[in-house]
């Protein structure tokens, strides 16, 4: 007779088979007997002075450990009061006098100082004192509240970092020019983001990022860049800085460092609260 183990119950089965109900017992009392992993969550000191075996440290673990090692905690500093100057900067200028500044010419600078605002009165483009190479500047400036003149005419001036890099001053409300000589352009080469630029007489704000271009080991010229908020609106986001001066630089070539210039473009363009930070 054929017998078709898929139909006969269990219970019929180990009576017909009493060895299996034995083994069966026997791998349940090896399992219990089994001892099981424990979990541990506790961090003992020792663990942090073992070695890991299971991969060998590479050179990038390395030199991540080392980053995460030299990180100090960043300075504490003043920020001062909206629009600065914070505790870590230069005073270019405060409304006192030009002592920050000589003649672009020689000798001192003359431009017009009154009531905490110098300004632009035709004697000539104005270089500060020290030279900068890194650099985070704040500039407040105001057009001529009379407005004359049309395109490049009307309140024009520069901001030059370096003396070679110009930021341009214009005023650009409601007056039509090229898009690279409006007001917050990097002077014929990049024109701003938007036009940002408040009615003539207001005061108005730049924040400009600068990192100038630098020469490699090999004598390549490795590119720099410049950011500028105009009126707390991006204008330009890290455009690059080749080493070619804009349009009237006083100075040529790429340098390390170099002095900020304000141009004298023959309008009485007023400037105040001028700042600078090393980076």
């Amino acid at each position: 007779m054929k017998i078709t183990l898929k139909r006969i119950p269990l219970a019929v089965l180990f009576a017909l088979c009493p060895g299996l109900t034995t083994v069966e017992t026997f791998a349940q009392d090896k399992t219990e007997r089994q001892p099981q992993p424990q979990l541990n969550d506790k961090l003992l000191p020792e663990d942090g002075l073992r070695r890991r075996t299971t991969a060998p440290a590479t050179q990038r673990d390395t030199e991540s450990a080392d980053k995460v090692l030299k990180i100090t905690e960043p300075p504490v500093i003043d920020p001062g009061p909206i629009g600065g100057p914070p505790s870590d900067a230069i005073p270019l200028f405060s409304g006192q006098d030009l002592s920050q500044w000589r003649s672009g010419s020689g000798g001192e600078a003359k431009w017009k100082v009154e009531k905490g605002v110098m300004e632009v009165n035709g004697t000539g483009n104005i270089v500060t004192t020290e030279q900068f190479g890194d650099l985070q500047v704040h500039v407040e400036w105001a057009s001529p509240s009379e407005v004359k003149g049309e395109g490049q005419g009307r309140g024009n001036s520069g901001v030059y970092l370096q003396g070679r890099y110009e930021i341009q001053v214009l005023d650009s409300y409601q007056n039509k020019t090229y898009a690279n000589g409006q007001a917050g352009a990097l002077y014929g080469m990049a024109a701003p983001l938007v036009n940002a630029c408040r009615k003539p007489g207001e005061w108005q704000t730049y924040d400009i990022i600068f990192h100038p271009p630098r020469q490699s080991p090999d004598g390549s010229l490795v590119a720099g860049s410049v950011t500028v908020l105009h009126n707390g609106v991006l204008v330009q986001d890290h455009v690059t800085i080749a080493g070619q001066s804009t349009t009237a630089a006083a100075f040529k070539g790429a340098v390390a460092k170099g002095p900020l210039m304000l141009q004298d473009h023959g309008n009485p363009v007023r400037y105040r609260n001028i700042w600078i930070r090393r980076l």
